[in-house]
């Protein structure tokens, strides 16, 4: 069996740059684990930690993790699912 042709993950600059440039709380999504969905911007997020931690609002699965050290941001998305970003046309 021959392994699938691969491109490297600069394919991705692009695309992912058109998501990550919009407003994301619009955005619409699924959740992993119970199928539930709403905006982001209905996600529960606990601010009280070293970071941001949201979580799915029915099932409360942990949907995203951000944390922002000196140089960097981290970002888990984990247990998203599933995010729809309408572009405008």
């Amino acid at each position: 069996m021959t392994e699938p042709e691969h491109v490297d993950a600069n394919a991705l600059a692009g695309p992912l740059s058109e998501i990550l440039s919009v407003d994301l709380t619009a955005a619409e999504r699924r959740c992993s684990v119970c199928g539930a969905c709403g905006v982001f911007a209905e996600l529960h997020v606990t601010v009280d930690g070293p970071g941001l931690v949201a979580s799915c609002p029915v099932c409360r699965t942990l949907v995203l993790r951000l944390v922002r050290t000196p140089d960097s941001v981290w970002v888990d998305l984990g247990g998203t699912g599933v995010v729809r970003v309408r572009l405008e046309t």
